[in-house]
C-alpha cells in the first residue's frame, strides 16, 4: 500500500512540474478585471491623445537609443511574406505579377516588371503592428474613444497614421528560451513577472522608460522541427500579470514571435487579455508574429540584449495596423 501511495505521489509531483505554469498558477479573473482599470493611461497625456505609450519615446529616449549602435550591424525582426495556406494562415499573401519577362506592361514595349500585393495581415501568420483602434472593450477604445469612430471607411481615431513618423527607440529582447537553455518554450508556457526578474539578472539589463520589449518563445524553431500547429489554441506567451510589471517600467511598445499572450489564457471569454491591457488600457501598440531567431543569435553572440529599434508602418489613413519590418541595429 505504501509503495502505491509513494508512486502516486511521485506521478502527481512530476506531472505538476511538466504542466505549463499557467495551469499550475491557476487564474484569478477578478485580478485581471481590476488591472483593466488600474493600468489605464486614459487622459494621462490629455483627453484627445491618440499616441498612448508612444509619448514615452521622448527626444532624450531617442538620443540614448541611438547610442546603442556600436557594431554597425542590422537584423530584421520580420518573417518573409507567407504565401502558404496553413493551419494558422488562412489568408496568405497574394503576390500577383502584372508585368514580367514574357508579358510586357504596355504595348509590348515596356522594359520593366510590376506586381501587386493583397494581404489580410492581422492574425497569427504575418509580422504586423496593431493600431490602437484594433480592439474594443465595452464599446470603447483607448482613451475612451467610441468604437463608432471605426467605420466601413476606416478609423477616424487611433489609426496607424499616428505612427507615420516611425519608431526609433531602444529595443530589448526577452530571450527566455536562451536563459533557460532551451530551444523553445513549450506550448502553454506562461511567462510570468518572476521570469522577467530573472531575465534582467541573467542578461545584465534593466528594462526602462520608452523601451520596446520583444518576447521570444522560440515558435519558429519549434515549427521547423515539429511542424505547424494552431497557435491560437496553444502557444507560449506572456501571462497577463506581466503587463503590470511592464507598465511600471513605462515601456512604449511590446511584441513577440507569436500573438503575445499565452494560450489558452485560462480567462473565460477573454482569449486575448494581454492585447486588451495593452491596446485598450495602456494605449500600447503591439508587434505580432515577429521572427526573433536571428536577433537571438546576434544578442547571444554579442552578449547584449539591447539595441536600437527602427520601424515604419505603412502610412494608410484609417488603417487598423500595418505589415511591418522592424529592424534591430547594433
Amino acid at each position: 500500500m505504501k509503495i502505491v501511495l509513494i508512486r502516486s505521489f511521485l506521478v502527481f509531483a512530476l506531472s505538476a512540474l511538466l504542466v505549463p505554469n499557467s495551469k499550475v498558477m491557476g487564474e484569478d479573473n477578478s485580478n485581471f478585471f481590476q488591472l483593466i482599470k488600474e493600468l489605464s493611461n486614459w487622459e494621462r497625456w490629455g483627453e484627445d491623445d491618440e499616441l498612448g505609450t508612444l509619448n514615452l519615446i521622448t527626444p532624450e529616449v531617442r538620443i540614448a537609443a541611438a547610442k546603442e549602435v556600436t557594431e554597425g550591424l542590422s537584423v530584421s525582426l520580420s518573417r518573409n511574406a507567407d504565401k502558404r495556406l496553413s493551419i494558422y494562415n488562412s489568408s496568405p499573401y497574394s503576390h500577383n505579377m502584372i508585368a514580367y519577362g514574357d508579358k510586357p506592361a504596355v504595348n509590348g514595349k515596356a522594359n520593366w516588371s510590376a506586381d501587386q500585393f493583397i494581404i489580410n495581415y492581422h492574425g497569427y501568420a504575418h509580422t504586423h503592428i496593431d493600431a490602437l483602434c484594433h480592439l474594443f472593450q465595452d464599446g470603447r477604445m483607448y482613451n475612451s474613444f467610441s468604437k463608432n469612430q471605426v467605420t466601413k471607411n476606416g478609423a477616424n481615431k487611433l489609426s496607424i497614421i499616428g505612427l507615420k513618423n516611425g519608431i526609433f527607440t531602444r529595443g530589448v529582447l526577452l530571450d527566455i528560451p536562451s536563459m533557460k537553455n532551451l530551444k523553445w518554450l513549450e506550448r502553454g508556457y506562461a511567462v510570468t513577472p518572476k521570469d522577467l526578474d530573472k531575465f534582467e539578472e541573467w542578461a545584465n539589463i534593466r528594462i526602462k522608460k520608452g523601451d520596446a520589449v520583444f518576447l521570444r518563445t522560440g515558435r519558429w524553431a519549434q515549427e521547423k522541427e515539429k511542424g505547424p500547429w494552431n497557435v491560437s489554441e496553444s502557444s507560449a506567451g506572456f501571462h497577463y500579470t506581466c503587463m503590470e510589471w511592464l507598465s511600471k517600467r513605462d515601456i512604449s511598445l511590446i511584441g513577440s514571435d507569436a500573438a503575445l499572450e499565452v494560450a489558452p489564457t485560462g480567462i473565460k471569454d477573454y482569449p486575448h487579455p494581454v492585447h486588451l491591457l495593452a491596446l485598450h488600457s495602456l494605449g500600447m501598440n503591439i508587434f505580432d508574429n515577429c521572427d526573433l531567431s536571428e536577433l537571438s543569435k546576434t544578442c547571444n553572440k554579442l552578449k547584449r540584449f539591447g539595441f536600437l529599434l527602427t520601424a515604419s508602418p505603412l502610412p494608410v489613413e484609417g488603417a487598423t495596423g500595418s505589415p511591418i519590418n522592424p529592424i534591430a541595429n547594433f
